[in-house]
């Protein structure tokens, strides 16, 4: 088992679990039986740090969380997600309103069954409402007992700043992978600056890294990836392209590529960590295996050299979802 790695007050396995892909996300919405098989085999495994929102299948996801695992609360570390209004629709409407995030909170306790969250993120940066606003109406559940940390998620290294400033952030959460590097440009550095845990998201690529969407006859079939312009033609053959080469490395260094790119987190940050979500209990097993991986010096060069912003082919975020999120960009 990976040796654990600090968030707030917790230790946890640097490999925790995305939930989000246990609700209706990228595919058709899995059998709660096999998800709940999914959850107890993650515990078993030491997976202790769970990732869910109140918006991940509009509720849908905390309810999953909260009725599989009441009986082994005390096992894991729970973070969960504030800031957007329920409506369903796609794009989603970003809120965070001290109204709203309290109604949400709300919500979210009683879905999951629980009094208090160990950790609760602003799901993204609300443009009219100043992040002091927001952070502040976190605290005040702090000071409630309602909540043990806060976490923000998307935001700039400023705002960031200006978040600490307000009450102390645990956690700073942004997509964050081999073909994704955005939070090299200053979210990383202003965690390290402020004692703030970094945790990467969609840490294999959305799938892509892990081959879900690399054969040349596949397509998004998904609400999610289809509006992701990196997912659609031209430029995914160029990135399928780069998977290819990297699928080799994978195969040279004896893991799979879906380790590989965990096991590249990992050694490019000693304090981050990760949530790679997946519905299929193979491949949460195949994850968790990732810190077996060794890697030296040239082959974190190699892999750099492999992917990076220029030759990763298309953005991140459609405009729709581009425009929720503050994190910096690259030119």
């Amino acid at each position: 088992m990976a040796a654990k790695r600090k968030i707030g007050a917790f230790e946890v396995n640097p490999l925790g679990l995305g939930c989000m892909s246990l609700s209706a996300a990228y595919d058709a919405q899995p059998d709660e039986g096999e998800s709940a098989k999914l959850l107890h085999r993650a515990l078993d495994l030491g997976c202790d740090f769970l990732d869910t929102a109140a918006i991940y299948g509009n509720g849908h996801n905390e309810t999953l969380v909260g009725r599989v695992l009441r009986e082994r609360r005390g096992e894991y570390v729970l973070a969960s997600k504030c800031g957007f209004r329920m409506t369903g629709a796609l794009p989603r409407v970003v809120d965070g309103s001290p109204g709203s995030i309290q109604t949400t909170l709300e919500r979210s306790l009683a879905q999951l069954q629980v009094d208090h969250i160990d950790l609760y993120y602003l799901h993204r940066p609300d443009p009219v409402v100043p992040i002091e606003e927001s952070v502040g109406t976190l605290a005040r559940a702090v000071e409630a007992g309602k909540i043990g940390a806060i976490g923000l998620s998307e935001v700039s290294a400023d705002q960031l700043r200006r978040a600490h400033a307000v009450h102390p952030i645990a956690a700073l959460q942004t997509e964050y992978s081999l073909w994704t590097r955005n939070p090299e440009i200053a979210g990383l550095a202003a965690c390290r600056e402020l004692g703030v845990t970094f945790v990467a998201f969609s840490p294999v690529g959305r799938g892509f890294l892990a081959g879900s969407c690399g054969q040349p006859d596949s397509s998004p079939a998904d609400p999610i990836r289809a509006t992701m312009p990196r997912f659609r033609p031209p430029s995914v053959e160029t990135n399928r392209a780069l998977f290819a080469r990297f699928r080799q490395m994978a195969l040279q260094i004896g893991c799979t590529p879906a380790q590989l790119s965990l096991a590249w987190l990992l050694h490019r940050d000693p304090d981050l960590l990760t949530i790679p979500g997946t519905r299929s209990i193979a491949h949460m097993e195949e994850n968790m295996a990732a810190d077996r991986v060794v890697l030296s010096a040239g082959q974190m060069a190699a892999l750099d050299a492999l992917f990076n912003p220029q030759t990763v082919s298309g953005s991140r975020y459609g405009p729709a979802m581009q425009a929720t999120v503050t994190t910096e960009e690259f030119a």
